[in-house]
């Protein structure tokens, strides 16, 4: 009888192995397979929304209910976003008007300003609305939504404020201009403005942030500290921590897998080998990473429970032993790997390929995929919110599965041109 290890490692084997002599046709009936099954699942999900129909399905409650959050929350975008990245290998005309219906209810998030999420809240969702249907109305909405997450930005710090005060996990310190990895994942939406204005001051925004990002986030290694703390007076930085990870000096997995995709995107935009560089230097710390597991899905820390890495006193990290996957971290990576191998030449970009196709082989497995009409109606199993804070430990996530249906459909369009 074979465990679930030693099914992930034969998983993770196979496709790292294989992919060099997986014929191209079979690659492709693979994604189709898999996009018809997220049609199939992703409808389940839709008909118990629509059954509050106000509110965005998150994850699973313990009792195997579903989770719901309002409008505000960061998660908010991704439930539309994943109709619509479902709707893009179907185009079935029912899914894309309830992709936009559930669109269209984030319209006032346009003017929000209380956190940096914008990105994730109005571009998973309007943006690809946006890229499907070209309706004015959208891009109107995603200039405005630019405008509102421009109003975050420090020329003192040279970054976006991304919450409004941070305390550490040492119960002592609390911060008032904290900025996470993840918001790297928002500057697609200050891109976007700025092609669609004319106005580069979106973009040059967007620029600064990153290039700060560059300076103080990242480690010598490529691994990054999950928050940089500053003075929001001088731009000093003040501390270096962690609020979803281990430890401070630990790298949390999908915060990686943030930066990998947030300065892929970054290169993209803007053709700056810095970012580029960087993009690459962490997607290969990620993939050479002595704990990352051969199907590639990570730990959700890369330094969990090893000497060195010691969690604060108020963290639950620390009452957390067992190593749990993060299937989000790895949905993420994936999605970002793919773009990267096409922004690369060479073996590089085959590496980047191989380890995103061997991802998605794995996702798809029934480890981590969950049978039509089961999970509440999410794809994946085995992602992870925050073991910092205790929550989400081991279930699904929207966002994995939107970054799963993502990366699928970038597949799909890099096997096309082969």
């Amino acid at each position: 009888m074979i465990n679930l290890k030693q099914s992930v490692l034969i998983i993770g084997l196979v496709g790292f192995l294989g992919f060099s002599f997986r014929d191209n046709k079979d690659e492709l009936d693979f994604v189709e397979q898999n996009l018809a099954y997220a049609n199939a699942q992703s409808d389940v999900l839709l008909k118990a929304a629509n059954k509050v129909d106000t509110l965005y399905p998150r994850t699973l409650e313990k009792d195997g209910t579903l989770k719901l959050t309002n409008r505000y929350e960061w998660t908010s975008g991704f439930f539309p976003g994943l109709l619509w990245n479902v709707y893009e290998g179907d185009h079935r005309e029912q899914l894309k008007q309830d992709a936009a219906r559930w669109t269209e209810k984030l319209s006032e998030l346009q003017y929000f300003t209380d956190h940096h999420d914008l990105g994730f809240m109005l571009y998973c969702s309007y943006g690809n609305g946006f890229r499907l249907t070209g309706k004015n109305q959208y891009k109107e909405v995603l200039v405005q939504g630019a405008k509102s997450l421009a109003t975050r930005f420090s020329a003192s710090t040279g970054s976006i404020k991304s919450w409004n005060g941070f305390g550490s996990w040492d119960g002592k310190h609390r911060y008032k201009f904290p900025v996470i990895i993840d918001n790297m994942m928002n500057l697609e939406l200050l891109f976007f403005a700025s092609k669609v204005t004319g106005d580069s001051s979106y973009k040059q925004i967007a620029i600064k942030h990153a290039e700060t990002v560059m300076k103080n986030q990242l480690r010598p290694d490529f691994s990054c500290y999950h928050i940089v703390c500053y003075d929001p007076q001088n731009g000093a930085v003040l501390s270096k921590e962690t609020g979803q990870g281990y430890a401070n000096n630990s790298t949390w997995a999908r915060g990686q897998a943030w930066g990998i995709y947030g300065f892929t995107m970054a290169y993209r935009e803007t053709g700056d080998p810095r970012f580029l560089a960087t993009a690459n230097g962490m997607a290969d710390f990620y993939i050479n990473h002595p704990n990352l597991p051969s199907d590639r899905v990570p730990y959700w820390d890369f330094n969990a429970n090893q000497l060195g890495y010691t969690p604060g006193p108020k963290s639950k990290a620390k009452a957390t032993p067992t190593n749990y996957r993060d299937v989000s971290a790895a949905a993420v990576a994936a999605a970002a790997f793919l773009e990267l191998s096409t922004l690369n030449t060479g073996a590089l970009a085959e590496r980047y390929r191989e380890t995103a196709s061997t991802i998605l082989h794995a996702l798809a497995s029934p480890i981590y995929r969950a049978p039509v009409g089961s999970n509440g109606g999410f794809l994946l199993k085995h992602s992870v919110g925050s073991i910092a804070h205790g929550v989400e430990i081991d279930v699904p996530l929207v966002y994995a599965d939107y970054y799963f249906v993502e990366a699928l459909n970038r597949y799909k369009q890099i096997l096309a041109k082969k």
